[in-house]
């Protein structure tokens, strides 16, 4: 009786002690979502993104689940039917809703973000940008979201989160090191320039070596800790659409006549313009004394002419503004050299991958793949191409020599640093673009949730406690019956 008597108080003993020894346990962090809606000049993009509601840092580390492309043409071609602008958005947000759990869609932080075709819109009618903007809340906060807003982004916001985007998802800011179980920081070297090309806009954005001397054409960012300031520039009225349209225009007003050349469209193609298209767009809408030829419509001539065609696309850029200065790219425009490797996206990557151009090819090899293609006559190029959009395929042409023009003339890359521009869409899972960059920066304004903290048990010291529980009333059971 003494023995059984001795065993049952230990055990009692050991069951008050795990009961005792108890530590804060953490539940694993809740999964946030956000959704940021691209609306571009020419089409419009939803991206649904997710992270961790314990913070890196204070930034989160971010991940896409859902891309989705509106149907039709951007926000801004729907100025005189603004609603239509906001009903083009259901589709996608139908989509949306279908990944993210019901029980959170009410405190996904929901955003439209207008790029440089509503900037455009804005110069030429305001009252007309407003209303497609009012339109689109509407339709938003008919769903089960946290809207946040509906707003235009600047150029230089666009430069600077597709800057932060790239490097993102690069694992420039942080990536996970094994050994250490935890983030770190790379080395800044493998800090990466972002180069974007869009329809109505195009923006560059890098860390230059040195301090950025003109502070107007710089951002300043807080990610993970660090602290990065960037020079990032954006010219509207560049981007390929807007580009073609004053192309075209220059043309027809150096020839004055209703059937002009144009060296950039393949031999034995024709279209015709009105020139009424012109004043559709602040780029083009300026009066020009040259044009005498009232509402016509002209026709436009392909010629097929390589060289002719670079030189009309670099009479677009007024290079002579900057002097001999080495620190400026066309129109007056500040630029410090360039720097480091380049990720070149949206429509940089789209002509270079038709052209089959990628990354590691000569510059010499670029420029004879691109004249070979402009010398192509129609008939050769529409059978070669036979899937390829009939109204794009005359423009390659001029979109690649513009590209050239660009990044050479303008942005002042050479046959050296020609290398160090890697033409991509996508790094990882995720979308490159300007997005990404947008909701990991706003991530910095959501507060980070306290870890959900619960009164658990030690678990090496509750498995013993168990196993010498089990055990002491076995040996109390055998020494009973014995």
């Amino acid at each position: 009786n003494a023995i059984v008597g001795a065993l049952v108080a230990l055990s009692i003993i050991a069951l008050v002690l795990s009961l005792v020894k108890i530590e804060d346990v953490a539940l694993p962090p809740m999964v946030k979502y956000g959704m940021v809606f691209d609306a571009g000049s020419s089409h419009t993009s939803l991206f649904v993104y997710e992270w961790d509601s314990d913070k890196e840092n204070d930034t989160g580390v971010v991940s896409q689940t859902l891309s989705c492309d509106v149907q039709g043409q951007g926000i801004s071609s729907y100025a005189n039917d603004p609603p239509k602008a906001g009903d083009s958005l259901r589709e996608c947000l139908d989509k949306a809703l279908k990944v993210i759990p019901a029980a959170k869609q009410r405190d996904v932080p929901a955003y439209l973000g207008a790029t440089a075709g509503m900037r455009l819109l804005r110069e030429q009618n305001s009252s007309a940008a407003d209303q497609v903007l009012a339109e689109v809340a509407k339709t938003m906060r008919e769903y089960p979201v946290a809207f946040k807003g509906a707003r235009i982004l600047t150029g230089e916001e666009e430069g600077a989160y597709g800057w932060i985007t790239i490097n993102y998802l690069l694992d420039s800011f942080t990536k996970y090191s094994p050994k250490a179980h935890t983030w770190v920081r790379p080395e800044v070297a493998n800090i990466f320039g972002a180069l974007d090309l869009g329809g109505a806009s195009t923006q560059i954005s890098f860390m230059p070596k040195g301090s950025v001397i003109n502070w107007n054409e710089a951002s300043k960012f807080t990610l993970y800790g660090y602290n990065y300031n960037i020079y990032t520039h954006s010219y509207l009225c560049y981007g390929q659409n807007e580009m073609l349209k004053r192309l075209a225009k220059e043309l027809i007003a150096v020839r004055g006549e209703l059937a002009v050349a144009h060296p950039c469209y393949p031999k034995d193609y024709s279209e015709t313009v009105s020139l009424s298209s012109f004043c559709t767009s602040p780029c083009t809408n300026r009066s020009d004394p040259r044009l005498t030829l009232g509402d016509r419509n002209v026709t436009l001539e392909g010629r097929g002419n390589a060289s002719g065609c670079l030189a009309a696309v670099k009479k677009l850029f007024n290079f002579s503004a900057c002097g001999q200065s080495q620190d400026c790219t066309f129109d007056g425009i500040y630029q410090p050299p360039v720097s480091g490797q380049f990720i070149a996206f949206s429509a940089f990557y789209y002509n270079f991958k038709f052209l089959n151009l990628t990354e590691g090819q000569s510059l010499a090899t670029v420029r004879e793949t691109i004249e070979h293609f402009c010398t192509r006559s129609w008939e050769d190029l529409s059978s070669r191409y036979p899937k390829e959009n009939p109204e794009r395929l005359p423009k390659y042409c001029a979109n690649a020599n513009y590209i050239l023009t660009l990044l050479l003339d303008a942005y002042k890359f050479n046959e050296t640093s020609w290398n160090n521009i890697f033409f991509q869409m996508k790094a990882g899972n995720a979308d490159i673009g300007w997005t990404l960059g947008y909701m990991l920066n706003l991530t910095n304004m959501i507060p980070a949730e306290a870890p959900v903290w619960v009164k658990g048990h030690v678990p090496s010291l509750w498995a013993a406690a168990v196993a010498f529980i089990i055990l002491t009333f076995a040996l109390g059971l055998a020494a009973l019956l014995l």
